[in-house]
């Protein structure tokens, strides 16, 4: 401010800044109030049991049920918390349609990757051939970033990882 003074430019007001008192409605910095935006009623998340009843009808992308592990839905529930609200409506079909549409990509991923094969052996690529992995699939094609901040929060990066390197997407979201 000195060097303000030194040009004899005059300052503008120079008393400390006073917040403003606390409000008790919404507003812009301009002191405009904000419209509300009501929120859209969600549509309902699609329910686990029907998206796995759903991914159990494509025997060829799974393992045999014996082989098979988690059952506890964990991967599944993450995988799910990646479809935002506006897909939710109609998300089994778009589900199935995916795993048609990537018949023989899952084909390969089971053969290379899945129980049995050599690289499985040493307990990596433990998703391949379940039910929720169809699931993740789609998720890591259609919304990657979302799919991997969800799955950041709640699961181990290795699996997905893993996951994304077999199946080799368009695009990684790997660290």
């Amino acid at each position: 401010m000195a060097h303000l003074e030194a040009l004899d430019m005059p300052l503008a007001n120079t008393a400390p800044y006073a917040p403003s008192p606390p409000s008790t409605h919404d507003a812009d910095a301009y002191g405009q109030e904000l419209a509300s935006v009501a929120e859209p009623s969600p549509a309902l998340a699609p329910e686990a049991r029907d998206v796995l009843a759903a991914a159990e009808r494509f025997p060829w992308a799974l393992a045999a049920p014996g082989t098979r592990h988690w059952p506890d839905g964990e991967f599944l529930d993450v995988a799910l918390s990646a479809v935002r609200t506006e897909e939710r409506e109609g998300y089994i079909e778009r589900l199935a349609a995916f795993v048609e549409q990537h018949r023989k990509r899952l084909e390969e991923l089971l053969r290379a990757y899945g129980p049995g094969s050599r690289p499985a052996e040493f307990g990596r690529y433990s998703l391949i051939g379940q039910p929720e992995t169809l699931v993740i699939l789609e998720r890591m094609e259609t919304a990657p970033f979302l799919l991997r901040s969800r799955w950041d929060e709640a699961l181990e990066a290795v699996l997905l990882a893993d996951l994304e390197f077999a199946w080799g997407p368009r695009m990684r979201v790997s660290r």
